[in-house]
């Protein structure tokens, strides 16, 4: 069968896809990270409006580093002035004071750590936000090449992988930054040489770092896309699990996820493991660091005046405290990389280009008096896969009721898609009152239209918000009257809470002939002057069929109708039937003259009937 937008036949060992909403793309080849500097630049775009949170982080942050650097200080003042002279009296009281200044850093620190909390999720709120109105903006094209599951990665694990790091690293950063500033300064003050002695270990911890961190980026970069590429294949298996089960493909499909979850997993243990080192190294580094104290500073006690005990002793509690933030801030580097490449996912989808805003400029389409016409139009969703609109031109006068017809993948749809705006042609025009299409605000344009798809998609809530999605300042009253128009009344009061029924995502409590009704209903209450059924009554059986064939004559009166229907008998009335194939109207006319041509459409009544008559 061919593919209506490549026009290609099918292959018989086809590449492995992932699935969006409408066409089939395959994975590509990972991605290099973008520019970090770049990326945190934005990120700091959006830190930067919570201004009075991050001060007084910083300001809270400083008292608690400073009152934590004052407790090593008086451990040696208490040594050299009150243990070695015997001082009880003394000793007490400095304890008292050591005991108070530990105390009032870790409320501090507790504030801080408060406020942080509500800086980071107002800063992934806005970022969040920011990310679904530009999903709102962008155009179908966008879509039909990236999955379901990759957006939700991008939306859920990418997002909470920033606000994670905001909240957990983004304070320790600040307090890393003043602890090493303030212990280098309280040692400096105290002892030159010591002081030297403890900065032995910042080139090494710089350089070993530096190139760990080399490869911990590219790795969480490369987690992130396989996590992405695994939740979109979970997610259409979960949703085509019928599809899997009637085809026997259990096996098949649990052979491609280990694939990918070993892909997953292969990737996640080695940025893993490659972060994992950081501890142990670190901690040789700071022990190391440690023992040269240990050892310098007691041999300059002994030989004489040039330390004291206290001092030595301060210093060895500083080195912990100086080797402290270097870890801190190593650690907080790896978990930097994790988010950069979650932040860099994000702001991909961002910088996608929306469909043209120049459109809101434009003056809005005003009702239809005429015609809408196609002249000479041509269209591609690929210029690499050829042309699936050749030259269409037709003309749709006002009030008369089109029925396309044709193949699968003639291009039936495709009209569809450019009379709607969700393509732009490449060459022709369709005009509508005479004037081209895109003379008007897109969003004008969608809205004198109503379509009701062969796939009835309901939104979660309840029988009256679904159908008043049509029209939202709609009444209550008016909602119940398109119900009726499109004879769904009847089943939804049958319902126990009636109009205000409860519906699971995609109406999954209802039948799909249900679900299509309240569709219809939803199409009637928007009162549009173009109306469109793509399959509408496809997948409904023939009664309930039957039901809305009235309500649809009805609703199409005075308005311009386009249906597309594999059932003939649903469009023998038509005012005029295009039959499509390979792009282009193969014929034109009521029913009447084109079973009397005898051509392309006397074949699909006649195979039509015979396969009824077959029954």
């Amino acid at each position: 069968m061919a593919n209506e937008r490549s026009g290609k036949p099918a292959d018989n060992n086809p590449p492995v896809f992932q699935r969006g909403p409408g066409r089939r793309v395959p994975t590509g080849p990972v991605v290099k990270p973008k520019n970090t500097k770049e990326t945190l630049k934005r990120l700091w775009g959006y830190l930067r409006k919570q201004k009075i949170g991050l001060i007084s982080v910083t300001l809270f942050t400083a008292i608690s580093s400073l009152l934590m650097l004052v407790g090593p200080y008086l451990i040696g003042k208490s040594i050299d002035e009150y243990i070695i002279p015997r001082d009880y009296d003394g000793l007490v009281t400095l304890c008292f004071v050591l005991l108070s200044v530990y105390i009032c850093s870790s409320i501090f620190s507790w504030l801080q750590m408060h406020i942080m909390a509500t800086v980071s999720q107002h800063t992934v709120r806005d970022m969040r936000s920011d990310l679904f109105d530009k999903l709102q903006k962008l155009p179908i094209p966008f879509f039909d090449k990236t999955t379901h599951g990759e957006l939700m990665s991008r939306t859920t694990n990418d997002m909470d992988t920033v606000s994670n790091t905001l909240n957990q690293s983004a304070a320790q950063f600040i307090n890393s930054i003043l602890t090493l500033v303030g212990v280098v300064i309280f040692m400096l003050a105290m002892n030159v040489w010591l002081t030297l002695v403890s900065m032995i270990i910042i080139p090494i911890v710089i350089l070993f770092t530096k190139n760990v961190a080399s490869f911990t980026r590219n790795f969480f970069s490369r987690q992130q896309k396989e996590l992405g590429a695994l939740n979109g294949f979970i997610e259409e298996t979960v949703s085509g699990q019928k599809v899997i089960k009637v085809y026997r493909r259990e096996g098949k499909v649990v052979e491609q996820f280990q694939e990918k979850n070993r892909a997953l997993r292969d990737v996640a243990k080695k940025a893993q493991i490659f972060t994992g080192v950081m501890g142990p190294s670190m901690n040789f580094i700071n022990n190391l660091s440690f023992a040269l104290i240990a050892a310098i500073g007691g041999w300059l006690a002994i030989q004489g005046d040039v330390v004291t005990v206290g001092v030595v002793v301060a210093f060895l509690n500083y080195s912990k405290q100086f080797s402290r933030p270097i870890n801190e801030l190593a650690t907080q580097f790896n978990l930097l990389q994790s988010a950069i490449a979650g932040a860099e996912r994000i702001f991909e989808v961002m910088d996608e280009v929306e469909e043209d805003i120049e459109h809101s400029k434009l003056p809005p389409l005003p009702a239809i008096k005429h015609s809408i016409a196609f002249e000479q139009v041509d269209f591609s969703y690929n210029a690499a896969d050829g042309k699936v609109l050749k030259n269409v031109s037709f003309i749709a006068e006002k009030g008369q009721n089109i029925a396309l017809v044709g193949p699968t993948g003639a291009g039936k749809t495709t009209i569809i898609n450019l009379l709607t705006r969700f393509y732009d042609i490449e060459n022709g025009s369709i005009m509508i009152d005479g004037t081209d299409i895109k003379m008007f605000d897109r969003n004008s344009v969608r809205r004198r239209i109503g379509i009701v798809l062969q796939d009835a998609f309901l939104f979660s809530g309840s029988i009256m918000e679904n159908i008043r999605y049509g029209r939202l300042d709609a009444t209550d009253e008016e909602v119940v009257e398109a119900a009726k128009m499109a004879n769904a009344d009847s089943f939804i009061r049958k319902l126990p809470n009636g109009y205000l029924s409860e519906l699971t995502a995609d109406g999954g409590n209802l039948s799909h002939g249900q679900r299509q009704l309240i569709t219809i209903a939803r199409a009637i209450l928007a009162d549009p002057d173009i109306l469109i059924l793509d399959e509408a009554t496809s997948s409904i059986d023939t009664r309930t069929e039957s039901q809305i064939q009235a309500a649809m004559k009805t609703l199409m009166k005075g308005r311009t109708s386009f249906v597309i229907a594999h059932r003939l008998s649903t469009i023998r009335e038509a005012d005029q039937i295009l039959v499509i194939k390979d792009g282009g109207i193969l014929e034109r006319g009521n029913h009447e003259e084109l079973m009397k041509q005898k051509g392309f459409y006397y074949e699909l009544q006649t195979n039509a009937m015979s396969a009824q008559a077959a029954m």
